[in-house]
């Protein structure tokens, strides 16, 4: 009896660890293909980023992209030339067709999947980058072109990056960066670099996002002083440096300075809803037009929590709690208030 149950169960553990497809060294043999993909799609993105940037992409560039060594870098490049993605002109790194196509689609599946999250999911911000690196490998172009018309076909990701066609280009990076431009001239955030990760958490920490106007109250060697929708930030100008912007010349920096938001009423203070900041996107903004901040809405600060975040607002009759940082995405005008 003990040698038949022994039996049974050699059978049963070689069923588990040797069944096609199903067993554990199917499993490890699939999780080792899918990892040999993601590191060739993530050289090939590398490539066509820095191709569309205007940028020779070297093994070095590679190794530290991927953060993998030179001989690992060099064997991957191999490998893609084997794989007819690659070829080498002039001493230059070139896409073939094929792997064109291939890098295309990871970009356009990476910032699609961003979108979504970011639009129909309650994901927080600084989680949107690392599960779009994962999630861009497992999507097939049929299904990326499923999620972009789901997504009524958005032009630009989250963070300001163009999502290109099917079959089309990659755009390079837009505009200048924020370390740029001279003091106490108006701006519009336009994108936040989400690459390195390290990078882009601390830019996030800071509330910044695309659709914020500012502009820079000083500059010096070792920090930038900037106003960003009515509150101060202070950045290491390499941070800076991921911030992309545009110029506004219609505005003054004294428009932006008398710029109110939400956040800034004062206990009892009354204002009336001008509009949401562009930098509100997705379930946020679709949550605050939901609670009644509309346009031309009166907003009253009901009560301050001891702790001085969140606060309750009166508005439309009911109460509603928002946090400081959601408040500061709501720009009002107390002074429309005053003459209602």
């Amino acid at each position: 009896m003990n040698a038949l149950y022994l039996l049974a169960v050699c059978i049963v553990a070689l069923a588990v660890v040797g069944w096609p497809r199903r067993g554990l060294m199917a499993r490890w043999r699939q999780s080792q293909e899918l990892a040999r993909r993601s590191r060739r799609e993530d050289a090939l993105k590398h490539i066509l980023k820095s191709e569309a940037n205007g940028r020779v992409a070297t093994l070095d560039s590679l190794a530290g992209a991927l953060q993998i060594t030179t001989g690992s870098a060099a064997r991957l490049l191999e490998e893609l030339e084997e794989h007819n993605l690659l070829g080498f002109d002039g001493g230059r790194l070139r896409l073939k067709p094929p792997g064109r196509e291939m890098g295309l689609h990871i970009v356009r599946a990476h910032r699609l999947w961003e979108s979504y999250l970011a639009e129909q999911t309650g994901i927080s911000e600084g989680e949107w980058h690392p599960r779009a690196e994962k999630q861009e490998h497992l999507l097939t172009p049929q299904q990326t072109a499923e999620l972009a018309a789901r997504l009524g076909h958005p032009t630009r990701d989250p963070h300001g990056d163009a999502i290109p066609e099917e079959d089309g280009s990659l755009e390079g990076d837009a505009g200048r960066s924020l370390n740029s431009v001279e003091p106490d001239t108006p701006v519009l955030i336009t994108h936040i670099e989400d690459e390195p990760e390290t990078v882009y958490s601390q830019l996030v920490a800071q509330g910044l996002r695309p659709g914020m106007r500012a502009f820079i109250i000083e500059k010096s060697p070792t920090r930038i002083r900037f106003w960003a929708d009515g509150n101060e930030h202070i950045l290491a100008p390499v941070l800076a440096e991921n911030v992309s912007i545009r110029l506004l010349p219609e505005f003054r920096t004294a428009d932006l300075v008398e710029e109110e938001f939400l956040s800034g009423l004062q206990p009892g203070g009354r204002a009336r809803v001008v509009g949401l900041s562009a930098a509100c996107r997705g379930q946020e903004r679709r949550r605050l037009l939901d609670l009644g901040f509309v346009p031309g809405t009166l907003v009253e600060v009901d009560m301050v929590s001891p702790a001085g975040d969140p606060t309750a607002y009166r508005v439309r009759g009911a109460v509603v709690a928002l946090r400081r940082e959601q408040a500061s995405l709501i720009r009002v005008s107390s002074r429309e208030a005053a003459t209602a």
